[in-house]
């Protein structure tokens, strides 16, 4: 293993700490991390020459699901997620359009 190979992985106290702050973070607060950078991925895609529009709509019905399973469950920006995602779909629609 190269030496840029071993800088790379985590260390047991990373794995550490990065558990102790999963523990310690509401899921609420990880859920809307993870899918704000899963709209950021989706408009990324739609961004693209040519807009990967496959990869854009996995991102966008993945959103949708996590949104409809979790609903108010999700916490008190549940419709800013909600608008964020009808923009990408907005997005995906232009750019599906041409």
């Amino acid at each position: 293993m190269s030496d840029a190979t071993k800088s790379q992985e985590p260390s047991d106290a990373d794995l550490a700490a990065e558990i102790d702050f999963l523990r310690s973070t509401p899921v609420e607060t990880v859920l809307a991390n993870h899918l704000f950078v899963l709209l950021q991925l989706g408009a990324l895609r739609l961004a693209d020459t040519p807009p990967q529009l496959e990869a854009a709509q996995l991102v966008i019905d993945t959103v949708a699901a996590i949104l409809a399973a979790g609903g108010a469950r999700l916490g008190e920006h549940v419709a800013l997620y909600r608008n964020a995602l009808a923009e990408l779909q907005q997005a995906y629609v232009r750019a599906a359009n041409g």
